[in-house]
């Protein structure tokens, strides 16, 4: 009976299943399936055994790569830059959602989003190209302009401590217009009856924010930021590696896991120890979310991902 029920929600759902299939299929392809590439971080690999048929050698990938000197800093780049783009891309869209819907008329709501969501569909190499023409000290347009109001030139790309906040700007700058537009599409759900019982009460537009508008939207920001905190330990490897690329000079606050582990591989071929750092990598995530996940269910649970 069980196995009739089953077959016959198959048939009734089966145009909604058949929409599921290309996201199951991505997922299998590049995300399943390629876990069992996993023992790689086991294994001191090599081309004539495989993936499957190198040897085992324990833990000895992850012993060279603490023992290294490079975990601490790549780890700790990865998780407070992604913290910072957590704070201020929220932020700034929170932000920028509630003045379009506040302020905005249609046309130029209309125009806003429009230009904020442009940098979006920018590729890393482009932004990259456009910051090296910025910054560059000989050339740069930055320097170039402080030529001409007599002031001294500005070593950008051999100053370690600018590129915090560079990169933590060009992200907010690359993500507004895509942030904003969700937040501002659960703005637009509230009830509008909510709205127009606060202004006949008297309330004016920062008590409605304050009192309608954000508590209305704090399960979507919840939700939204539990998804980054999964990616804490996961940079951005396109924007890292375009804006700074291999300049040395920089890894000590520019470098995270995922610039490692690549130069890694390139530079001297141990894949083994890549897989370990990689693999490192998922636990902290792994963990990350989870604890969020927990510590949201603790609060309110229906908030929580799961």
């Amino acid at each position: 009976m069980r196995s009739r029920g089953f077959w016959n929600d198959v048939k009734k759902y089966r145009t909604l299943l058949l929409m599921l299939v290309p996201g199951v299929l991505f997922f299998l392809l590049f995300a399943y399936i390629p876990m069992a590439g996993i023992v790689l971080a086991f294994k001191q690999f090599n081309y004539s055994g495989g993936i499957f048929g190198s040897p085992w050698n324990g833990f000895d990938n992850f012993r060279f790569f603490f023992d290294s000197g490079d975990a601490w800093r790549v780890t700790r780049n990865t998780a407070l830059y992604n913290i910072a783009f957590i704070v201020v891309n929220n932020g700034l869209q929170i932000f920028a959602a509630i003045l379009l819907f506040e302020v905005a008329g249609k046309w130029f709501r209309k125009i806003t989003q429009t230009v904020m969501f442009l940098p979006y569909f920018i590729s890393w190499v482009v932004v990259g190209a456009i910051a090296y023409n910025l910054f560059n000290y000989d050339v740069g347009t930055i320097n170039m302009l402080l030529h001409k109001i007599g002031m001294e030139s500005i070593d950008i790309y051999n100053t370690a401590a600018y590129w915090p906040v560079i990169l933590v700007l060009v992200s907010a700058w690359k993500a507004l217009g895509y942030g904003t537009i969700m937040y501002l599409a659960a703005i637009t759900s509230i009830d509008t009856e909510m709205y127009e019982a606060a202004e006949i009460d008297g309330a004016n537009i920062f008590q409605r924010i304050r009192k309608i508008t954000i508590p209305n939207l704090m399960p979507t920001v919840i939700i939204l930021i539990l998804l980054a905190i999964g990616n804490i330990f996961r940079g951005d490897f396109g924007m890292f590696y375009n804006m700074v690329g291999n300049n040395g000079l920089l890894f000590s606050s520019t470098d995270v896991i995922d610039t490692f582990v690549f130069r890694l591989l390139i530079t001297s071929n141990e894949i083994g120890m890549s897989a370990a750092a990689g693999f490192y990598q998922s636990l902290l995530g792994f963990a990350t979310i989870m604890l969020a996940n927990y510590a949201v269910r603790k609060y309110d649970k229906d908030h929580a991902l799961f």
